[in-house]
């Protein structure tokens, strides 16, 4: 049952997600031209105009990528639900849930363990803030 969970999760990074692509999409469309037919005119390559050119550009649209996907997939409460279905192997999202009998709800360990969930999160947001404002920012349009 494992290699399903693996391989439905994972369908979004070989498929693609369609916010991300448009995301992207918008961000290669503000690289101008020119940089592109200047490197080819100097020899370069395909991949090498990829590579030394395009990639290094794309860097805060890649991390906001990188950063709402870890952020999504951290999040996912559904997936992991549907697919395992042994206690030891659930998610810390599924984890919470634990904290919730049949009659008694524990409200305090709950909302701790919630806090603890999300640090990750906020650390990460912190430490690649910048780049994901600048992601953001510099893909809406002109």
């Amino acid at each position: 049952m494992d290699k399903y969970f693996f391989a439905a999760n994972c369908s979004c990074f070989f498929f693609g997600n369609a916010y991300f692509i448009f995301l992207l999409r918008q961000f290669f469309k503000t690289i101008p031209k020119e940089l592109e037919e200047s490197a080819y005119l100097d020899g370069c390559s395909t991949l090498g105009i990829f590579w030394r050119i395009v990639l290094p550009l794309s860097t805060p649209a890649v991390i906001t990528v990188a950063l709402l996907s870890f952020m999504w997939t951290w999040n996912d409460f559904l997936g992991p639900l549907i697919y395992l279905n042994d206690d030891s192997k659930f998610t810390l999202a599924l984890g919470i849930l634990q904290f919730k009998g049949a009659l008694l709800i524990e409200w305090g360990p709950m909302m701790a363990a919630s806090v603890l969930i999300i640090l990750p999160l906020i650390i990460m947001f912190f430490v690649g803030q910048k780049y994901f404002i600048e992601g953001i920012a510099t893909t809406g349009g002109k």
